[in-house]
């Protein structure tokens, strides 16, 4: 941990801090996950500052573990590659951008659905926001989304981007295969589960890598002049052996 960059290092710390608070929280009558999870932008429980801190939680066990190693794995090398500043602005950006990519998806799907103000609950008129779905009343409010992972997509994007030809071993393929095909592999992978059903928020993936595919190229080719040259130029290193301005002096 010593020799680990201080950015990847302090975000492990914290999704951990985070983590471990939401076994604490509910001894206090808090879900964590509640408050700080990204609700849906028409349901009664969101705040927009959970476009921030819903990246710090996460759903269970498994999900942290992944995203924290992919973290530990990838984040590392990135942010050596781009410096400590500019590697937190890029980690922070993929994952709001996943999440605003999440609440648009949400929208598309509420606006298909068939709204009611009142549901039945029991014997008792509920009311408040619902959508119907396959027949049942659904509250809003329950469309809540965690995890890194919009983040983490985009670190894995930037390391295809910036070490195209590295090659990976990848469980369980015998046989190294190049960041580039690893990197787009998984987008492909995202883009087909998107159909699938499993409570994942694969658009939400897609949109930290869409976020960070489109950072990449204003810090790469952006112009001097206007909005996107001016956000270049906030974060702008001098190139350095020939590894444009993501190469870290």
């Amino acid at each position: 941990m010593n020799n680990m960059p201080p950015v990847t290092k302090n975000l492990l710390i914290i999704n951990a801090l985070f983590f471990l608070s939401t076994f604490v929280a509910p001894k206090y009558g808090v879900d964590l996950n509640g408050v700080l999870g990204l609700h849906f932008f028409l349901a009664d429980n969101f705040m927009p500052w959970q476009l921030l801190t819903y990246m710090f939680m996460h759903a269970n066990f498994e999900h942290i573990l992944f995203n924290m190693f992919a973290l530990w794995m990838f984040g590392r090398i990135i942010e050596q590659v781009m410096g400590a500043k500019r590697f937190l602005f890029y980690y922070l950006a993929c994952g709001i951008g996943a999440g605003l990519v999440q609440e648009l998806v949400q929208w598309f799907n509420y606006i298909s659905l068939e709204h009611v103000d009142v549901a039945r609950s029991g014997t008792e008129l509920v009311y408040g926001k619902y959508v119907v779905q396959n027949g049942l009343a659904m509250d809003i409010n329950m469309w809540r989304t965690v995890g890194a992972s919009g983040s983490v997509y985009g670190i894995l994007l930037a390391f295809g981007m910036i070490f195209p030809n590295e090659k990976m071993f990848i469980f369980p393929l015998p046989f190294p295969i190049k960041a580039k095909l690893f990197v787009i592999g998984y987008a492909l992978i995202e883009l087909f589960m998107t159909k699938s059903n499993d409570g994942i928020a694969h658009y939400a993936h897609l949109g930290g890598m869409l976020f960070g595919l489109i950072i990449l190229l204003i810090w790469k080719d952006g112009g001097n002049s206007g909005p996107l040259g001016k956000l270049r130029n906030m974060f702008k290193r001098k190139p350095k052996n020939n590894m444009h301005i993501y190469r870290r002096n």
